[in-house]
Formats: structure tokens, C-alpha cells, sequence
């Protein structure tokens, strides 16, 4: 970049370089010539030379090497300065004016050099960042694609749902209640049986709800989402399953994004649900871990792993657990635990700033 200063020494006694951590040109004690004010650039003594010191120069090379002679002449290419050349000995009174068309031929040998390679490596760092780029709208378009897919088969589930549930329960009821109606009456016995009927009726559509609008999630964030899906997945459905919920995120979930509350959130769910239906387990427990500058979150389970054909069933909602990983930029690891017994699914998620430490 013309706005950076990158320099390099390689001598008989001196070999050192700015490369590494880029310097504006303003600071450069050689400024001049970089911004082609002047010619050239000559001292006797640049340890004293006042152009060499000034506000906010890098002068440290000179003091550090003890580089008093100085030389100084662009790199010419078509017209344009793309860098200078410097010679520099540690004697006094080293260069003179007769030195400087030798100094500019070899510059001018050496530049059309340094600005091929120079434009190699811009080309092959543009070729790069294409390439990424590219990868990245592939991945996000194949994402956009399986979310999409995801999202048509929970709206066909939530529609079975309400069709095989709600709709047939309030269907008996309706019934029901036309019988009464036409038999003239009912006594208590048969209108608190219908009510518990309507009461267990509304209690499957408020799971059905819930399950598609995690509430306590959007209240009261994603560790309370997390433990209170437990209970009513596990506990509510009486599958005999235990579970166990591990906050170790020192509040570094309190500071995530509802998107990305949500998109985690999803994942676990997936998770437990595969677990719980395919895996056999006697325990399903989820952990949030703060590490470094990452949250962590595994999901294990006791069970049986992939050991079966039935537990093939598990690789449609796997697929859907990398696409949301994927979209939302966390890792996404699946396995047998150390121990050997059963599942791990890991998810490992960067923290950006504003995201790592509690409110």
C-alpha cells in the first residue's frame, strides 16, 4: 500500500526488517524521497541529521545499527515511485554526490524486480480472497438452501401436529357436545369430562406453541431456554430419561444476539430430541462453558450411539445441526464420548467484542 512503510536491511553487518508490523509513510525518516519531493536523500550523519528526526519518526533502526552514512533514491516504475533504495555505513562522511547515479542505476535495475513481485503477491492475494469469497457464498447458499428445507419440514410437523392432535381432539368435543345437546342436557359427571377433555385439549396446543416459540428463550435468555426445554422434553414426556444442565459461561450467553440465542437454542434442541428418540439413554446432559475467547456447548448422552441402522435416522437432523452451525460461524463436532459411552455433540462458538463479559 502506497500509505505503508515496509523496509528492509540486508547487509555485511546488519540484517533487520520492518516488514512485520507496517509503519505509515509520514513516520518514514525518508518521507521525502518516498513522496517524491525530493531527488534524493544524502547525509554524512543521520544519527544527528535533523531530517532523520522530526515527531513521530521510526528513526530506532539508525540509533539501533549505528547507520550515520546515508543514501537514499527512489524505485522508479513507469513514472511511479513504488519504493525507495537505501544505502547505509556505519562510518561518517561515508557518500558523496558523485555516488548517486551509481545509487540510481542499481535502483533502476532493481525496480521493475521488486514490482513484480510485488504485483504477484497482490495477484495471489486477490486469487486467495476470491477463492474464500467464493467458498463463503457457497457455504452460505447451500446453508440459506438446507434452512429453508428445515424450515418447510417443522412447518409440515407443526401442521400434522395441530391436524392429528388439536383438530381431532377438538373434533370429539364438538361431538360430544352436539350429543348432549341433542339429548337435552347433561349432568355434572358429563360436563367435567368434557372439561377435562377441553383442558388436556389446550394443553397439547400450548406444547405445540411452545415448541415452535421458545418463550422462556426470548424472556429470560438461553441458559433458563435450555434447562426449562429439558424438563418439559424429558420430564414432561415420561421417557424415564434424566438429564443434567451445566451453566459454566460466566454470563458470556447473557450477551449474545436473539438470532444467535434462537440458532444456538435450535441446535441443542435438535440435539436432545435425536438423542431422546434414537439413542436409548438413561441420561442426556448439555454444558455452556466460557474458554478463552469462546462459548462452548456440549450435549452428551449415555446411549447407543450410531451402533444401529435405526440410529441412521439421526443424519437428517445432523445436517440440520452443521447448517445452522455453519450460518451462525460456530464449529461442529460429533462423536463418541472419551468414556466410550454413548454421544458427544460439540459446539464451539467465537465471541466477538460486547460479546465476553457479563452485563
Amino acid at each position: 500500500r502506497q500509505d505503508l512503510h515496509i523496509a528492509y536491511e540486508a547487509g555485511a553487518h546488519t540484517d533487520w526488517s520492518l516488514s512485520a508490523h507496517p509503519l505509515p509513510v509520514e513516520g518514514s525518516p525518508i518521507r521525502t524521497v518516498l513522496l517524491g519531493k525530493e531527488p534524493y536523500l544524502i547525509s554524512g550523519d543521520a544519527l544527528a541529521d535533523p531530517r532523520f528526526h522530526f515527531a513521530g519518526a521510526f528513526a530506532h533502526p539508525i540509533f539501533n545499527e549505528n547507520l550515520q552514512s546515508r543514501l537514499h533514491v527512489p524505485l522508479l516504475v513507469r513514472g511511479e515511485i513504488i519504493g525507495a533504495l537505501s544505502c547505509s555505513k556505519r562510518a561518517r562522511d561515508f557518500y558523496d554526490e558523485g555516488d548517486i547515479p551509481f545509487a540510481r542505476h542499481v535502483a533502476d535495475v532493481l525496480a521493475p524486480y521488486f514490482y513484480a513481485l510485488r504485483s504477484a503477491e497482490e495477484a495471489s492475494r486477490l486469487a486467495i480472497e476470491e477463492a474464500e469469497g467464493r467458498a463463503r457464498e457457497d457455504a452460505l447458499r447451500e446453508g440459506a438452501l438446507r434452512l429453508t428445507e428445515e424450515l418447510e419440514r417443522e412447518r409440515q410437523r407443526i401442521g400434522m401436529d395441530l391436524h392429528d392432535l388439536t383438530l381431532a381432539d377438538l373434533t370429539r368435543l364438538h361431538r360430544r357436545i352436539a350429543r348432549l345437546r341433542e339429548a337435552g342436557g347433561a349432568g355434572p359427571d358429563v360436563l367435567e369430562a368434557v372439561e377435562a377433555e377441553l383442558a388436556r385439549t389446550i394443553g397439547g396446543l400450548r406444547e405445540i406453541i411452545d415448541d415452535a416459540r421458545p418463550n422462556i428463550l426470548q424472556l429470560f435468555g438461553l441458559a433458563e431456554g435450555i434447562e426449562d426445554f429439558l424438563g418439559r422434553a424429558l420430564d414432561g414426556s415420561g421417557s424415564g430419561i434424566g438429564w443434567a444442565f451445566h451453566d459454566r459461561s460466566a454470563g458470556a450467553v447473557d450477551q449474545l444476539s436473539e438470532p444467535l440465542r434462537v440458532a444456538l437454542f435450535r441446535i441443542v434442541q435438535e440435539a436432545v430430541n435425536n438423542a431422546a428418540h434414537h439413542a436409548e439413554p438413561s441420561l442426556i446432559e448439555v454444558e455452556l462453558r466460557r474458554e478463552g475467547d469462546a462459548l462452548s456447548i456440549d450435549i452428551r448422552d449415555d446411549g447407543i450411539g450410531f451402533a444401529s441402522l435405526a440410529q441412521r435416522k439421526r443424519v437428517g437432523g445432523l445436517r440440520n445441526m452443521q447448517t445452522r452451525a455453519r450460518l451462525v460461524g460456530a464449529g461442529f463436532q460429533i462423536g463418541r464420548r472419551a468414556d466410550r459411552r454413548g454421544t458427544l455433540v460439540s459446539l464451539q462458538l467465537p465471541l466477538t467484542e460486547g460479546q465476553g463479559s457479563a452485563a
